[in-house]
């Protein structure tokens, strides 16, 4: 729990009429109001479901500040199976726990959720993003997701010595989530040679009949390829994966793949580049971020989800100039500008973090 100091507010919501039990974490609000989705799963304790608001909120701080984004980071984790659980009270439950916070924190769909869940969230509170187009809203953030790990995947194939164009690549994809399979099919219809996997078997049967192969879940990693890509849950890489990997490069969807930051050391170690989670999976909250204080423009969007290729770009430029492996450099990137912020603006933080 080393990162439970750095966060300003952890909620914990409960109402057992609703069958809710969640956590809201607002890790920084220095840039703005914290961003960050929600995220329903079948945790197997408490302490983990904590342990990953924490690292989740933190890693949405990270993401929105190298993105270049006036918003801060936040998240919430819903504890319970999305398959099963969910309910309209249980949404409006966490819809007026939102609202507590008075635009602290701003909400949107994550893993488990969807548009259909965050239009009931709105039904009690006005701090919710990524509802449907018709509603003024930039709809599910997935497909913008999905293409920006796209771009970023070409920037870290170049940096590999692979090129930019990844016809012809091996990739394995790790997870056929919404993100996933969109990342799929951007990967086919380049002309990549895909093998995915997912602990869902019916996600995966609807790629491979576009043209991806397939292999168990817990083999996906260990696949002979060029580009490895997790997308599904974090702490892919970790000690007894990280010498089983068949890859030149890591990039892809999921938030806190790595274990912790010795893990990124030793992918440096091994000449394996790797995109940082937070840089190249920003396109979701770049997305979101452009409907807030203006109408939502899709291709505008699209053009700045783009801009990722170039940030990882810099990230790598700066992981050469300064001797550090890539991770390190993103969060060198993402805290001065945090720290630029903080000190335009003393009075104000101090203020902010003012007890009382």
């Amino acid at each position: 729990m080393q990162l439970f100091h750095e966060h300003e507010q952890v909620v914990v919501c409960h109402e057992p009429e609703a069958g809710l039990r969640a956590i809201i974490a607002v890790h920084d609000t220095t840039l703005g109001p914290a961003l960050g989705g929600i995220r329903m799963w079948r945790y197997d304790s408490d302490e983990a479901a904590l342990t990953d608001v924490l690292r989740l909120s933190r890693g949405m701080t990270y993401k929105n500040a190298v993105a270049g984004l006036d918003l801060g980071g936040g998240k919430t984790v819903v504890l319970g199976d999305p398959r099963a659980d969910k309910t309209p009270l249980l949404f409006r439950a966490l819809g007026r726990f939102i609202d507590s916070l008075g635009g602290r924190y701003l909400a949107a769909e994550d893993v488990g959720t969807s548009t259909d869940d965050a239009e009931l969230v709105a039904l009690e509170t006005d701090h919710i993003t990524g509802l449907p187009v018709a509603r003024g809203g930039s709809g599910d953030p997935s497909p913008m997701t999905a293409w920006g790990v796209f771009c970023g995947m070409r920037a870290a194939a170049a940096e590999a010595g692979l090129g930019d164009d990844l016809r012809g690549i091996r990739v394995a994809v790790q997870g056929a989530g919404h993100v996933g399979a969109g990342l799929v099919r951007h990967l086919l219809d380049a002309g990549s040679e895909v093998t995915v996997s997912d602990i869902y078997p019916e996600r995966v049967e609807a790629l491979t009949g576009l043209g991806a192969q397939t292999c168990p879940p817990g083999e996906i990693h260990r696949q002979d390829c060029e580009v490895f890509a997790p997308c599904a849950l974090g702490a892919v890489i970790r000690p007894e994966t990280v010498g089983e990997l068949r890859c030149r490069v890591i990039a892809g969807a999921a938030n806190n793949q790595l274990l912790d930051s010795s893990m990124g050391d030793e992918l440096h170690r091994r000449s394996i580049v790797y995109a940082p989670d937070f840089v190249i999976n920003a396109g979701g909250v770049i997305n979101i971020a452009e409907e807030l204080g203006r109408p939502y423009d899709a291709e505008r969007a699209r053009a700045s989800v783009e801009r990722i290729a170039g940030t990882l770009t810099a990230v790598f430029e700066r992981s050469h100039r300064d001797g550090i492996a890539p991770h390190v450099a993103a969060d060198r990137l993402a805290e001065e500008r945090i720290a630029a912020a903080r000190a335009s603006r003393p009075d104000a933080v101090a203020a902010l973090h003012r007890p009382g």
